[in-house]
């Protein structure tokens, strides 16, 4: 449950950063997919009761939010809020992975903008504040 819960978490951050201009280019669903089944899907274990790879939950969490039309700040929040909530559970694999595909996705129009920036600053200090308190 952990797992499927992180992942549709990280579906959140993801959705924030491609929807920080307000449109969601094809080519950030596309890089987003990539992402899932080349950085993520690889090392992850774990699966629901339908064997889905607990790694695609990344992937549907983010259409959801897209077709829902959801708030970028409420669904980035809710991220950090969870890694704050599960900061024991959440290891370094995971803090790097995070970190990676964000600026992989962040950076797949060139330059990110100021609040992509702001965001991935964020997420570091967060990722910074948990790996220290986590040894």
């Amino acid at each position: 449950m952990f797992y499927r819960q992180y992942y549709s978490e990280l579906g959140k951050m993801l959705y924030a950063i491609a929807n920080v201009d307000g449109v969601i280019s094809e080519k950030e669903k596309d890089t987003l997919k990539q992402l899932v089944r080349k950085e993520l899907a690889p090392s992850e274990k774990h699966t629901d009761k339908f064997g889905t790879d607990a790694a695609y939950y990344t992937e549907i969490e983010f259409d959801i939010l897209e077709d829902t039309l959801q708030d970028s700040d409420a669904a980035f929040d809710s991220f950090i809020d969870f890694l704050e909530s599960h900061h024991t559970a959440i290891d370094q694999h995971m803090r790097d992975a995070t970190l990676k595909i964000t600026k992989q996705l962040a950076t797949i129009h060139h330059k990110p903008n100021k609040k992509v920036v702001e965001l991935i600053k964020k997420l570091e200090k967060v990722l910074k504040l948990l790996e220290a308190s986590t040894g």
